[in-house]
């Protein structure tokens, strides 16, 4: 089943700054695709798009088998069940004078979520390790990476079919990095993951797909594998040849 499939997609912030240009992809479920490229190619543009944050000025976009019209309430209300965003800083992402219990209760409020919603609470905290009593504690209390498993867990109180999530490691030290991905593959049993990332190494751990973004555009796509082992595009070249890679899992890749 296609979760999302964008077709000849174009976007800009003005008519004189283009961003995208005629980017043309799928994300297929238990699929998990990365979208690899340096910065100001316009990966995190691309998943504001998918997230419903902004519209494309030509092109179309379907998520779950239908339009995307971000002008209407119900459709959004039903895009925010289905894919939920997790962003790159745990820090910023969440509020600071918010107890956890209220901001994993928020989200179920507002999307009208059915069960339970203490019962929820408890089901997420579980899914992403996070002990019960979090519920009472402020993020302060929290380190970097239990902030992030914080912002994970309120990502999937919807449960959605998508995480969408932009270098959701890039602002953790790296013995942190490590466990987060670990978290990541594991919830992805059960979750589709879209994944921007500058990192190889990480997109090699999570995902079985992948999409080359070069100034707005896809210069190659395919199996990871594939592309890692054998790049065809001479972009797509340089950058694995430069990029950094996450040590404790390049080495798998060896």
């Amino acid at each position: 089943m296609t979760l999302f499939s964008l077709e000849n997609l174009s976007y800009g912030y003005d008519r004189e700054t283009r961003v995208l240009h005629d980017i043309s992809l799928s994300v297929a479920a238990g699929q998990n695709l990365g979208i690899l490229g340096e910065s100001g190619s316009g990966k995190s543009t691309l998943l504001r798009l998918m997230l419903g944050l902004a519209a494309p000025d030509q092109g179309r976009l379907l998520a779950d088998g239908a339009p995307l019209d971000i002008r209407s309430r119900a459709r959004m209300q039903a895009h925010r069940r289905f894919a939920q965003p997790i962003f790159q800083d745990p820090y910023g992402s969440l509020d600071p004078r918010m107890r956890v219990g209220r901001a994993l209760a928020e989200p179920h409020a507002a999307l009208d979520l059915p069960g339970d919603r203490q019962a929820e609470i408890a089901r997420v905290l579980a899914q992403v390790g996070l002990p019960q009593d979090s519920v009472q504690r402020r993020p302060r209390a929290f380190s970097g990476g239990q902030r992030q498993r914080i912002a994970i867990a309120r990502a999937l109180i919807a449960r959605p079919r998508v995480l969408l999530a932009d270098e959701p490691v890039s602002a953790l030290d790296l013995s942190t990095r490590v466990r987060i991905i670990d978290l990541l593959a594991d919830l992805s049993q059960e979750v589709t993951l879209v994944l921007v990332s500058h990192d190889i190494a990480i997109v090699a751990a999570l995902c079985p797909q992948l999409v080359v973004l070069q100034q707005g555009r896809v210069v190659e796509a395919g199996p990871t594998r594939r592309i890692l082992d054998a790049p065809e595009h001479p972009y797509t070249q340089m950058l694995l040849s430069s990029l950094p890679r996450l040590p404790a899992i390049a080495k798998d890749m060896t």
